[in-house]
């Protein structure tokens, strides 16, 4: 199947399309996919967490078709089964709400995020089931509660806390410790289990929790552009937080909101009914293309796209995806079921080279498509 989303401007006219040569992907036709809130692509490779159903399917090549049986399942015993820890105890091989994937194609790595860890493969599966070589923010495979110790226990640098987003550069690894309201930071991709981050974005210490509003609120996703600069998208104030280097983020305010007017505000659309071309809702992911950026503002079931990397608050977007105009922000809002032209709750983005892949959550699927620049 092979049906365009459509990518208009504020006025219709002034801009050309983003996007070309758009298909739509289900995954298996006789178990397709349940709210993917991950994807990811790196040498021909297709990674998706399906997230509804507690597994990471792997494709070894890009589908070409609306239906592909995956070439790896993670997280089930059995490629069909669906429970959460494989309906049994947590251990090396189950996923209970996997989100944030991310791989160079040697190592894979994972959120798993209502596991409060992070797994990680430091060789790429091959088998169904395949345990993880290393988990990051439990002591063993065998624990998962929030912090090690279970909800209302304080941080440390070794424990998570519903961790959904992780980025790596191939060297360093970034995760989003979303529950921990911070960025836990390790100079090295970890090779122990239980490893200690050796900085934390967002807070003081590793041991705090409470924040003010310069700091992230409910970081879901982390990017870091080859050139230094680091987004993160910080959904409960429907912001992205931008900082021109990222090594300053440890200790400086994020140079850039992208959503709002400063770092008081946390208006849903700025406290407008209907979005703008620089307001956010529930924003989850972003992603550097080029000179720009593109932000998945998934409440407003649209990604916003801009042209060069912002450098003042609340940022005009240069072109949009998924609706009509800057001020319409329904799901699916012009045809009823959404499978031709719309988005719905878009939760994760990539793009490799001119290839941008979405996880649209609420329509189950991924969009594969071509980018026009």
């Amino acid at each position: 199947m092979t049906s365009e989303i459509q990518t208009y401007s504020l006025s219709l006219s002034d801009k050309a399309p983003l996007v070309s040569n758009t298909f739509i992907f289900k995954g298996d036709e006789g178990n397709p996919l349940l709210a993917p809130r991950g994807v990811w692509s790196i040498n021909g490779k297709l990674i998706v967490a399906d997230t509804g159903q507690n597994r990471v399917f792997i494709w070894h090549s890009i589908p070409q078709s609306t239906f592909m049986p995956p070439d790896v399942v993670l997280g089930q015993l059995e490629t069909t089964d669906t429970g959460r820890n494989a309906g049994h105890g947590v251990s090396a091989n189950t996923l209970q709400y996997p989100s944030g994937v991310w791989s160079d194609g040697q190592k894979l790595i994972v959120a798993d995020a209502w596991n409060h860890r992070v797994l990680i493969w430091h060789t790429f599966p091959r088998v169904n089931g395949q345990a993880a070589d290393v988990v990051v923010g439990q002591p063993d495979f065998d624990h998962n509660q929030p912090n090690v110790q279970g909800i209302g226990t304080s941080p440390t640098a070794q424990s998570l806390n519903w961790p959904y987003g992780v980025f790596s550069d191939g060297t360093r690894l970034w995760v989003a410790d979303t529950g921990n309201r911070r960025i836990l930071y390790f100079e090295t991709i970890p090779q122990q289990s239980f490893q200690k981050a050796n900085g934390v974005i967002g807070k003081p210490t590793f041991e705090e929790r409470d924040y003010e509003n310069h700091e992230p609120i409910w970081p879901y996703s982390v990017r870091v552009a080859p050139n230094g600069q680091m987004a993160v998208v910080d959904t409960q104030y429907y912001r992205t937080l931008l900082w021109h280097n990222w090594q300053k983020a440890f200790s400086n305010p994020a140079d850039v909101i992208i959503g709002q007017p400063d770092f008081e505000s946390n208006g849903q659309n700025q406290f407008s009914l209907f979005p703008k071309h620089n307001s956010l809702s529930w924003v989850y992911d972003s992603f550097f293309y080029q000179n720009g950026l593109l932000v998945a503002d998934t409440g407003n079931s649209r990604l916003l796209w801009f042209e060069q990397i912002p450098t003042v608050n609340s940022p005009w977007a240069d072109n949009l995806i998924g609706q009509e105009k800057f001020t319409i922000g329904s799901e699916n809002a012009n045809t009823r079921y959404g499978t031709d032209k719309q988005l719905y709750w878009p939760f994760s983005l990539c793009i490799t080279n001119r290839t941008l892949l979405v996880a649209d959550t609420g329509n189950h699927r991924i969009i594969i498509f071509q980018l026009n620049q």
